[in-house]
């Protein structure tokens, strides 16, 4: 019977986590087996570059009694190796079996190439970075940070926050290079200023020793700590030799249920891509609320429940500089781009349209935009870009035939 099979499920982020709650309200009677490497109690990401790092909360461990759900836990344990043939993975106490398996290993964060082992180097990915970087800030130590993605910026503002001297090294001639275009990033870079963070652009680092940071155009930065953030891979290179299907972003290729190509093996977050009809484009989403979705349908699948295809709007959000940054959709696929505010005041929105349908979204200090936006994206409504462009006409009354109504 499919509610009897043994699931055992490979990471205990959000991910993994939710999967083994989903799969239990679905109805899932048989053993669940829940592998962490971390020692620590599963616990979420957010918090650590907020509350944990600042040390205004000791942890953020999740809320879920594993013992009363009926799962086995089971933490620090590495898993080395999946082989489907025989439906086992190893670990370093030896294999397990399966009759489902779910990878849920998420992402590892980048290395900056040449600082590995350099004393006062770090990365913020994990419980243990967080508790590492939390005296480094009680300290006030002056800090270089080499990345202005999303990361860089919360980690930014917190090190302010708590009173440090903060550079930041960012390779491309803007912040968030990768994530946003030029003229919706652009006006980001002031945040930087406006904090007291220094912000340098077109700046590479050479090289990195203990208590400094040499740039390749000369600059020396003095760093009584250096915080690295410039992405994340997912974390899938054990999977090597298993036969599972990877894209050339190492993702594992799963399809509209989140299967692998292999038999009875599922992929859900970080680690995962899959195709979305919405976008038509594979997507790869390396943010919460994908690990949070994509478990029910792992689990509906499992279950033998009849599911929609997954293809969520993609979104995230940001805290960082005082302002609440959101963000649903995809933008690449747009043909417009229509600005909602003026991006110097306080808050602002951008929307991406693609033949006057709304795709994605980013809202500044605007979370009713956000929440409107996010259910005309799911709808594929026509809009007036006109009354989009307008500020004080609520999102949903931009829909073609709804005419404008009242100020937001």
């Amino acid at each position: 019977m499919k509610a009897q099979r043994r699931v055992v499920i490979v990471g205990a982020g959000m991910a993994g986590v939710q999967t083994a709650v989903a799969l239990r309200e679905q109805g899932h009677t048989g053993p669940v087996l829940l592998i962490g490497a971390e020692p620590h109690q599963p616990y979420d990401r957010p918090p650590l570059s907020k509350a944990v790092l600042l040390g205004t909360a000791e942890g953020s461990a999740f809320d879920v009694d594993f013992e009363a759900l009926g799962v086995d836990l089971r933490l620090g344990v590495e898993v080395a190796a999946v082989r489907p043939d025989a439906h086992e993975i190893d670990t370093e106490a030896g294999p397990v079996p399966y009759d489902v398996l779910v990878i849920a290993t998420g992402a590892r964060p980048l290395t900056l190439p040449g600082t590995e082992g350099v004393r006062g180097v770090h990365l913020l990915r994990t419980l243990d970075d967080a508790e590492r970087l939390r005296p480094v800030l009680a300290g006030k130590h002056d800090i270089v940070v080499v990345g202005a993605g999303w990361i860089g910026a919360e980690f930014t503002t917190a090190a302010r926050e708590a009173g440090c001297a903060v550079t930041v090294v960012e390779a491309a001639e803007r912040p968030l290079a990768g994530s946003l275009p030029a003229e919706v990033a652009a006006p980001m870079a002031e945040w930087y200023e406006e904090s007291g963070a220094k912000l340098l652009t077109h700046a590479r680092v050479a090289h990195v020793e203990p208590g400094e940071v040499a740039l390749e155009d000369g600059r020396l930065l003095p760093a009584g700590a250096v915080v690295v953030g410039i992405g994340a891979r997912p974390a899938t290179e054990w999977l090597a030799g298993s036969g599972i299907a990877l894209g050339r972003d190492g993702a594992i290729v799963a399809d509209d249920r989140l299967r692998t190509s292999a038999p009875d093996v599922y992929a859900v977050g970080d680690c995962a891509s899959f195709p979305s009809a919405r976008y038509g484009e594979r997507l790869l989403v390396h943010h919460w609320d994908n690990a949070l979705q994509g478990p029910r349908t792992v689990a509906a699948d499992i279950a033998g429940e009849a599911q929609r295809p997954y293809d969520p709007v993609p979104y995230f959000w940001s805290e960082q500089f005082g302002r609440f940054v959101q963000y649903a959709g995809y933008h690449p696929v747009a043909d417009t781009m229509v600005w909602r505010g003026d991006p110097a005041a306080a808050a602002w929105s951008v929307a991406w349209l693609r033949q006057d349908a709304l795709v994605a979204l980013l809202a500044v200090g605007r979370p009713r935009d956000l929440a409107q936006g996010r259910k005309l994206i799911e709808s594929g409504t026509p809009l007036d870009p006109g009354l989009v462009a307008d500020p004080s006409v609520p999102l949903k009354s931009a829909a073609r035939g709804s005419g404008a109504a009242g100020p937001a």
